[in-house]
């Protein structure tokens, strides 16, 4: 078993939860994680490491060719130097909505560099939607 937090289209009821964890996920709980949030013009977030609060879901897989698959997804090659990755994939913790510790996960982070450089809009409520929902 292994546990991902998720807080763009992997989401449940975004674009790409169908196709990468339907069906695969053991369980899904709503999860808070350290970090800032931003909307990239490609219609997808980025989350970068500080000391805000990022809104999402911690995912359980069984399977552990889902978290190769996300990789992909997530242009994260383990071989390559960070910077040549578009987001790189690290253990962080998860609160719940109480802010009481919940589990350690797997997060997608993208560097502020990047970020900056395609034009991230800092979303300080920490929820991105890409299906009009909101927290």
């Amino acid at each position: 078993m292994f546990k991902v937090f998720v807080y763009g289209t992997l989401k449940p009821g975004e674009i790409n939860y169908q196709r990468f964890c339907a069906g695969k996920v053991v369980e899904e709980k709503r999860a808070i994680a350290q970090g800032h949030l931003f909307a990239l013009p490609f219609g997808y977030p980025a989350m970068t490491p500080g000391d805000g609060r990022v809104q999402g879901y911690v995912l359980t897989f069984a399977d552990p060719e889902v978290l190769d698959a996300l990789d992909r997804l997530e242009d994260y090659h383990r071989e390559r130097p960070p910077e040549q990755n578009e987001y790189n994939r690290q253990l962080i913790e998860t609160f719940n909505l109480s802010d009481e510790p919940l589990e350690t996960a797997w997060v997608y982070l993208m560097s502020p560099h990047l970020v900056r450089s395609y034009g991230g809009i800092f979303l300080p409520s920490g929820w991105w939607s890409n299906c009009g929902d909101s927290a």
